[in-house]
C-alpha cells in the first residue's frame, strides 16, 4: 500500500514575527514526522490480523500520530504573517460574546488555560448539535477531544512551540500566537460548521 497522506508545506509562514524560522523548521520536520508514521501504521494494520496484541497495539497507536498530524496542520494553518482581526459583525465573534460575556473574557479563558502545566493543545470548538462554543485543554494527542464537535482554533503548548525562542516564558509564547492568529481562517472553519 502506499502513502496516504503527505506533509503540508508551511514554509510559507518562515519569517513570521515572533517564531525564528529555526523554530519553525524543526516545528515542521516534527509534523511531517507524524504524517510518516500516520502512513506507516495504516500500512502495517493492512497486514495484521485483527484481534492480535500487535493489531490492538498498533490501533491505538495510530489515535496518537493522526492526531498529531492533524493538530498541527490546523495549527500552522490558524497562524499568519498578515494581522488580522475578529471581524466586528462575524458571527463567531457574537457566538464568542454570547459563550463568554466578551472576546476580553474568551481571551482569558483560553490564555488561562494555555498556561496550565503541561504538555498539550488549547482548542476552541464548536458543538454542531447546541451550537456552543468551548475552550479545553487536549493532553498527548489522544485525550481530552470532545467528539463530534468542530475545531475552530487551535494552540500548540507542547515545549517544541516555543522552547527554541521563549525557554520556559510561555506567557510570552502565548501572547505572540495571539498577535498571529488568522482570524479569516478561523471564522472560516466556523462558517463552514454552520448548518
Amino acid at each position: 500500500m502506499s502513502d496516504v497522506y503527505t506533509a503540508k508545506n508551511f514554509t510559507h509562514l518562515l519569517g513570521v514575527s515572533g517564531l525564528s524560522d529555526t523554530l519553525l523548521t524543526n516545528h515542521f520536520t516534527l509534523y511531517e514526522g507524524y504524517v510518516k508514521n500516520t502512513n506507516a501504521l495504516i500500512n502495517l494494520l493492512a497486514g495484521k490480523e485483527i484481534g492480535t496484541p500487535e493489531y490492538a497495539e498498533l490501533t491505538r497507536r495510530f489515535g496518537w500520530e493522526w492526531n498529531g498530524m492533524r493538530l498541527h496542520e490546523l495549527y500552522f494553518e490558524n497562524i499568519t504573517k498578515e494581522q488580522t482581526i475578529l471581524g466586528q459583525e462575524c458571527q463567531l465573534k457574537k457566538s464568542l460574546e454570547a459563550t463568554y460575556g466578551s472576546i476580553e473574557e474568551w481571551k482569558k479563558t483560553f490564555t488561562g488555560i494555555a498556561s496550565s502545566r503541561g504538555i498539550g493543545w488549547v482548542v476552541l470548538y464548536e458543538d454542531p448539535i447546541s451550537n456552543k462554543l468551548f475552550s479545553v485543554w487536549i493532553n498527548e494527542h489522544d485525550m481530552g477531544h470532545l467528539s463530534g464537535c468542530k475545531v475552530l482554533l487551535v494552540m500548540d503548548v507542547f515545549e517544541h512551540a516555543y522552547m527554541i525562542d521563549y525557554g520556559i516564558k510561555k506567557a510570552e509564547y502565548i501572547e505572540t500566537f495571539f498577535r498571529l492568529i488568522d482570524w479569516k481562517k478561523v471564522e472560516e472553519r466556523f462558517d463552514n460548521s454552520s448548518k
